[in-house]
């Protein structure tokens, strides 16, 4: 393995199981370098030497960058090297954070946060042993340690136990609506199923009878020609209606539409106009076709929907307008086919009442829609209706609704999914995938109850991911974490001061109270008017001094006077024996 190889599979492994970006690692630079900065001045008051200073200046620039990776190794580290490289004080801060949202395992995080206090408060204590007072010592690292470790580790570990819940309650959320979607597709399936063979069973069947007696009436000798002529134009009809009838219920059963053979495909679009008037011609009913401007190609949707609005408007022609003629005009505009079908008063009384759907109308209106055309309707001047058709040369092939519209998805951007009124944007990706690979088109899931409002996840990962957490509320999570922490820290030191104050009192006194003191007093009243000297303070102040008197017992309080240094502390003693004051001592001793 070369050199390049080695320093790659290095890199790789400093990065550890988290992606570590230049902005990271620019990051954790910056912050090494504020840390070394404050530590060569920590290192300066303590009277450190250059390469101490140096020591710890690597030392937290190699924590910070391992943290990734051994969070728990680091953290230890610097709690051990702390008490001797004063320098890396505040690498703990950031240690801290990263082993609380780092480590796995609450037992894991217990013990390596209670081994790091360990270290923390030993070393401390081995180091600085003699130097202060055993409990001072204790309470004072105590208090840094929650300050530096602890508190930054339990709000990150909050923070990162809150993210990856949310993430958790999000996908199971995206999993349960892909579900119920898939669920209702299979319950409309199942329906649709229902339906087409239902209608395969009763109009299938009644077709094909249709069929049967008027093949059955086509050839009887007893009919005349004209008779024999409209008879075949029913049973031409009754297999065409066979036939739709049966693509109908495929798509019912399937969900999509079988692919026509290409026969088909043209005796249904514009080229098929010409026969459907040569049908309603030999029906008896009066058709004129008219062309007008050069002919031109339309997509196969817009020429399926061209053949069925004249098939359409002849039809209520027959049904609404007996014996009137009818006029089927196709004009090819220059970006344009307008198709029109007109139809003249009615001539007399129709033969009773007509059976109509009602929805005729409203079908070709959506299906011009859909290939970006349209379609009019309504009675013209002198009686008659008319029926017209535009359907552009560039139009979109059908399924492909406008954006916005009802019932239909357009090509959806990552992020989007399907809603109950259309798009809706900022959905957990992958779910409107899921519906299109499960239904093979985007569709509204039909069931999810119109007006129940989507769960926005677009907000919380704005919030809580990475890269898309909202600034505002991740500042607002951390102001309040840092200020649960301070409320904390403040109580931890307010007691902490209120034990030093109180432990001072018991162990020092003013000039003042010496000087009014007098040889030979009795034991009890001096006791009295003193201090007790049992504080943490004294202790260790008698073993220095003058030498005491032969039998006597002593206390020793400090002064409240400084000394000539930082290491000299002014002390008073007080010696009796025999139950009275025999002799007292103004000194200073070197801590």
């Amino acid at each position: 393995m070369d050199v390049h190889a080695r320093v790659r599979a290095g890199w790789e492994w400093l990065k550890g199981p988290e992606p570590w970006t230049r902005r990271a690692l620019a990051g954790d630079l910056v912050a090494a370098a504020v840390i070394v900065l404050v530590g060569f001045a920590v290192e300066e008051l303590d009277g450190g030497s250059a390469l101490r200073e140096t020591a710890s200046a690597l030392t937290v620039i190699a924590l910070v960058l391992l943290r990734r990776r051994m969070p728990a190794g680091t953290l230890l580290a610097a709690a051990a090297l702390g008490a001797v490289l004063p320098g890396t004080l505040l690498v703990t801060l950031m240690l801290g954070w990263s082993a609380g949202r780092r480590i796995v395992g609450a037992g894991r995080a217990v013990g390596v946060f209670a081994l790091t206090f360990l270290l923390y408060v030993g070393g401390t204590a081995a180091v600085e042993w003699g130097e202060a007072p055993p409990i001072l010592l204790v309470v004072f690292t105590t208090l840094m340690y929650l300050a530096t470790v602890l508190t930054p580790g339990l709000a990150s570990r909050y923070w990162s136990q809150r993210r990856t819940l949310l993430h958790a309650l999000q996908e199971r959320n995206a999993r349960l609506m892909r579900e119920r979607v898939m669920v209702a597709g299979q319950a409309r399936l199942r329906e649709r199923q229902r339906i087409a063979q239902d209608m395969h069973d009763s109009l299938g069947h009644q077709l094909a009878l249709i069929s049967v007696h008027t093949g059955a009436l086509e050839v009887d000798p007893a009919l005349t020609d004209r008779q024999r002529e409209a008879v075949g134009v029913l049973r031409q009809a009754s297999v065409a209606a066979m036939h739709e009838l049966r693509e109908v219920v495929g798509i019912l059963r399937d969900g999509i539409e079988a692919p026509a053979r290409e026969d088909e495909q043209v005796a249904r679009g514009v080229a098929g106009i010409e026969g459907v008037v040569a049908a309603a011609r030999a029906a008896g009913t009066e058709v004129a076709l008219r062309r007008a401007g050069r002919p031109r190609p339309l997509p196969a949707a817009g020429d399926h929907a061209a053949y069925r609005i004249v098939q359409e408007a002849l039809t209520n022609a027959y049904k609404h307008a007996p014996g009137a003629a009818i006029a089927v005009e196709l004009r090819y505009e220059d970006d344009s086919l307008v198709v029109e079908i007109s139809n003249g008063p009615v001539p007399a009384p129709g033969p009773g009442e007509v059976v109509s759907g009602g929805q005729g109308l409203t079908g070709l209106r959506e299906r011009a829609r859909l290939v970006g055309g349209m379609v009019h309707a309504g009675p013209v001047e002198g009686g008659g209706f008319r029926v017209a058709g535009v359907l552009p040369y560039g139009s979109e092939p059908a399924g492909r609704p406008e954006p916005g519209v009802r019932g239909a998805v357009p090509a959806l951007p990552a992020g989007s999914v399907v809603g109950a009124d259309g798009v809706l944007p900022g959905w957990a990706p992958g779910y409107a995938e899921g519906i299109a690979d499960d239904f093979g088109q985007q569709r509204v899931p039909a069931g999810i109850p119109a007006g129940t409002p989507p769960m926005d996840w677009a907000a919380v990962d704005r919030e809580l991911a990475s890269g898309g957490r909202s600034r505002a509320g991740g500042a607002a999570l951390g102001c309040g974490i840092a200020f649960a922490a301070v409320v904390l820290l403040v109580i931890v030191v307010g007691a902490g001061v209120a034990l030093l104050a109180s432990s001072v009192t018991k162990g020092m006194i003013d000039r003042s109270e010496y000087d009014a003191i007098t040889v030979g007093t009795p034991e009890q009243e001096v006791r009295d008017g003193l201090p007790s000297g049992d504080s943490v303070f004294t202790q260790g102040l008698d073993k220095g001094g003058p030498p005491r008197p032969e039998g006597a017992g002593c206390l020793v309080l400090m002064s409240t006077e400084s000394g000539d240094s930082l290491e000299d502390e002014p002390v008073f003693r007080f010696c009796f024996r025999d139950g009275r004051l025999i002799e007292k001592q103004a000194y200073e001793i070197r801590r």
